[in-house]
C-alpha cells in the first residue's frame, strides 16, 4: 500500500519558461524526486501526478521544471502548493514525517521515555528531540534504535543503546 507524503514546497517560479524552486520539507526531497511517481496540489487527497522535466540542485532549494507548467504565469500559479512522493506505508521516510510530533517514545521493555517535540535533519541522520520531565533526549533515528511505529497509539518503540537515555 502506498500513500502520499509531503517533500517539498514550491516557494517561487524562476525564469520565463515555467520554472520553479521548490523548498525541501525533508532530506529525501531531492531523490524522491528522481525516483517516485510525484504528485502537485495543496493537500494531499487534492493532488495531480505531475512529470518532472528538469531538476538541479540550487543552494538548499532544488530547481525544477513540471511538464505541463510553460510560463512564468503557470509558475506563479503553483507557488505555495506542495509536492507530494508516492512512498510505500514501510518506507523510510514515514519515520521522519512531521505527523509523529506528539507520539510518545517508548522502550521495548514498555518504558515511556516522552514525547516526540521535533525531528532534526543532521547530516549523518535524523535525530528525534524527546521531552521528558524536564529535560531533552536526543535519539537517533536509524534502525538500531527506532524498532516500530505505532500510528493507532500514537507511539514509536524504541531500543536504546548504553548511555542514550542517561
Amino acid at each position: 500500500m502506498e500513500k502520499k507524503f509531503a517533500i517539498a514546497r514550491v516557494s517561487k517560479p524562476f525564469g520565463m519558461k515555467g520554472g520553479v524552486r521548490l523548498a525541501p520539507l525533508s532530506r529525501y526531497c531531492e531523490d524522491y524526486i528522481s525516483e517516485k511517481p510525484i504528485f502537485l496540489g495543496d493537500s494531499e487527497t487534492s493532488s495531480s501526478k505531475i512529470e518532472v522535466l528538469e531538476k538541479a540542485k540550487d543552494g538548499k532549494q532544488v530547481r525544477c521544471v513540471f511538464k505541463g507548467i510553460d510560463s512564468r504565469d503557470d509558475a506563479e500559479a503553483i507557488k505555495g502548493k506542495y509536492v507530494y512522493a508516492a512512498v510505500a506505508i514501510d518506507d523510510e521516510i514515514n519515520q521522519v514525517s512531521a505527523d509523529l510530533i506528539g507520539y510518545t517514545v517508548v522502550t521495548d521493555i514498555g518504558d515511556i521515555v516522552g514525547e516526540l517535540i521535533e525531528i532534526l535533519w543532521l547530516p549523518v541522520n535524523d535525530i528525534y528531540v524527546i521531552q521528558s520531565n524536564d529535560r531533552e533526549i536526543l535519539i537517533p533515528v536509524i534502525p538500531e534504535v527506532v524498532k516500530s511505529i505505532y500510528h493507532d497509539e500514537r507511539a514509536i518503540e524504541i531500543t536504546p543503546m548504553d548511555g542514550l537515555l542517561d
